[in-house]
């Protein structure tokens, strides 16, 4: 089999080979401002998640560790992600309501998921599940766990997610995913050097 080449020019050994980098690029200042906010959204969670003992701390501290990382993934994936916990957390919010009138009485409620509690755990976990079992645990997860105790910190969370929500959404209608054009750029770079 003979190959062919651009501009009838071998590539060089080192284009045969590539060896990994790191892609640097900028984020627009919307994404920017996503990031950053979830980002805190992310933080200040983990410090009330901090605050929780037992499997229920440890799971919230999971959740909010796939949203950081969906966030790096694409504005669809964090939007969708952060949707999909605003309307969770709308339900139980609802669901709560429904069964109590006062709205300062303590949500200790367990998270029911197969996810992960410890660090352990969440490596054999990754290690060992597939792909689809990963998203579905994931999904569930972000969708149910929250530091929230009560009624009040719910309608709290549930705010700043629906602002999250919005600006999430602007990324997204703006059609600007700077790490996929980047990636894209680099792409075309080396198929132009072969």
């Amino acid at each position: 089999m003979e190959h062919v080449y651009s501009q009838n020019v071998p590539p060089q050994p080192s284009t045969l080979n590539p060896q990994p980098s790191t892609l640097n690029y900028k984020l627009s200042k919307l994404e920017a401002h996503l990031y950053e906010e979830v980002t805190n959204y992310v933080r200040e969670e983990m410090n009330r998640a901090d605050n929780i003992e037992g499997q229920r701390g440890n799971r919230v501290g999971f959740a909010l560790t796939i949203l950081q990382r969906r966030l790096a993934s694409s504005p669809e994936a964090i939007y969708r992600s952060i949707q999909r916990r605003r309307e969770r957390l709308e339900g139980r919010l609802l669901e709560e309501k429904n069964n109590r009138s006062n709205t300062s009485i303590r949500l200790d409620a367990p998270i029911d998921s197969d996810a992960p509690t410890d660090p352990e755990e969440v490596d054999n976990f990754y290690d060992e599940a597939t792909a689809e079992e990963v998203e579905t645990i994931e999904e569930e997860v972000i969708a149910q766990a929250s530091a929230a105790r009560t009624i009040s910190e719910l309608e709290a969370e549930i705010r700043t997610l629906v602002r999250l929500e919005k600006l999430a959404q602007e990324v997204r209608n703006s059609n600007t995913d700077k790490k996929w054009e980047e990636l894209s750029k680099s792409f075309t770079k080396r198929r132009q050097c072969l």
